[in-house]
């Protein structure tokens, strides 16, 4: 449980609602924390198991393995773990960085993040050699966080890192989205798209997803290892040649194209004995800090979890809806993962930016507060989750000096809160659910 305390700031002391607020914001990482939310979603009775909806008799199976990567990957197989006790077999483990936590059953080996290297491969390869030895008599937990697509790869014989790097590297040039790299990312791994799933089986798999990716779709959430992949190779083919890649990228990728092999697709008979359970998200988040916000009579409004786009855009949008709400008091919640054009030499994340957008908007407006929290703790390359912005921040930075245009335009966030002593800084929370803005009117 993460103390309240932690996310005081000068404006939420100087407010009487400080605390409540302070209690919200910790109350949607608490909601997300990864060996909680295993634990709310894992129920042990003796021999029976409950995972989700399903129960599950342990004296049906003859093994009972975990195979975890992601940045929560530690968290979460400490708690699966502590609830399997004697039962459990044995466990590989791919966290970003190694810890403290030891148990004689598991093998831990970093991987690297943000991007994959050697260890990686390794790492992979750990995973699938592991899974040969697998049988319909098993029962296999994955345990999947935000980072795993890096942390853990195989790419097909014939593909190398190298390829994988230059490829990424076309894609991002030509303008390229998101979803369109991962398609192929999901074409060129034998763990990602539903590549791990299908080398686990006939083991059953119940796979605790905690996503860090907007609308939670699974087969975006670490590549999606466990889920079926809806994405094709005709998909393939039609981004390579809408972007005109086919004389730019490595041959042994148009190769391998060739080859047609295949992802795993939604109604595959292997994803029978595939259970994945999202045990954690920004909805979940969201819905947590709902909760306590009510306990303390505000009225609560869900913006809903999809925000994206130019952060200093979206607080536009935000800041309208604060404005025009005559509620109160009331707390707005809006979750999602802005982007940020770095055009200064600055410092910030996408939350900060966010929220130093705002100031100009809501200055002089009284009894309103905006916060941003990242929910890792630490937005972009700094020390800080985010920042909180009220009537009176223009007028406070006005008396310092302090220009929030000249800032922005700087995507120097970060100092422009320091000055007023406005960010938020509860240090890594251990968890990664995208980001969510507070919106309140007293």
């Amino acid at each position: 449980m993460i103390n309240p305390q932690l996310f005081q700031t000068t404006s939420l002391r100087q407010y009487n609602q400080g605390n409540q607020i302070a209690s919200i914001l910790a109350a949607a990482i608490d909601a997300v924390e990864p060996g909680e939310a295993v634990a709310r979603f894992v129920k042990r009775e003796q021999n029976l198991l409950v995972c989700g909806d399903q129960v599950y008799d342990l004296d049906q199976y003859q093994h009972l393995y975990l195979m975890a990567f992601g940045k929560a990957s530690l968290p979460m197989s400490a708690a699966l773990v502590n609830i399997l006790g004697v039962r459990f077999t044995r466990g590989w483990v791919v966290p970003k960085q190694a810890s403290s936590f030891q148990d004689p059953r598991l093998t831990i080996k970093p991987g690297s993040h943000p991007l994959p290297d050697e260890n990686s491969l390794q790492a992979g390869e750990m995973l699938l050699d592991a899974a040969e030895n697998f049988t319909k008599d098993d029962l296999i937990f994955c345990l999947i966080s935000g980072g795993g697509s890096a942390l853990v790869t195989a790419p097909y014989p014939g593909v190398s890192l190298d390829d994988m790097r230059e490829l990424t590297r076309e894609l991002l040039a030509c303008g390229a989205r998101i979803d369109e790299i991962n398609t192929l990312r999901r074409h060129l791994d034998r763990i990602k798209g539903g590549g791990l799933a299908k080398h686990i089986a006939p083991a059953n798999l119940i796979s605790l997803i905690l996503s860090d990716v907007v609308n939670s779709p699974l087969e975006a959430i670490a590549s999606g290892a466990t889920a079926p992949d809806p994405s094709t190779l005709q998909d393939v083919k039609a981004i390579l040649v809408k972007y005109n890649l086919e004389n730019k990228i490595p041959v042994s990728i148009l190769k391998h194209f060739e080859q047609q092999i295949e992802t795993p697709k939604p109604g595959d008979e292997l994803f029978a004995c595939v259970k994945n359970i999202l045990v954690g998200s920004n909805e979940l988040a969201a819905q947590a800090a709902a909760q306590t916000a009510g306990d303390f009579d505000f009225t609560t409004i869900d913006l809903g979890n999809a925000w994206q786009g130019e952060a200093r855009e979206v607080a536009k949008t935000l800041v309208k809806k604060l404005i025009s709400s005559n509620q109160s008091p009331v707390c707005m919640i809006a979750g999602g993962e802005t982007t940020v054009t770095i055009q200064g030499l600055g410092k910030g994340g996408r939350n900060q930016e966010l929220a130093l957008a705002a100031v100009p908007l809501l200055a002089d407006v009284p009894d309103v507060m905006l916060v941003t929290l990242a929910t890792d703790g630490e937005d972009g390359p700094t020390d800080a989750a985010g920042a909180v912005v009220t009537g009176e921040s223009a007028n406070r930075a006005q008396v310092l000096g302090l220009d929030p245009a000249e800032y922005l335009a700087n995507n120097d966030s970060y100092h422009f809160f320091e000055h007023l002593g406005d960010l938020l800084k509860p240090g890594p929370t251990g968890t990664n659910v995208n980001d969510l803005t507070f919106l309140f009117r007293f």
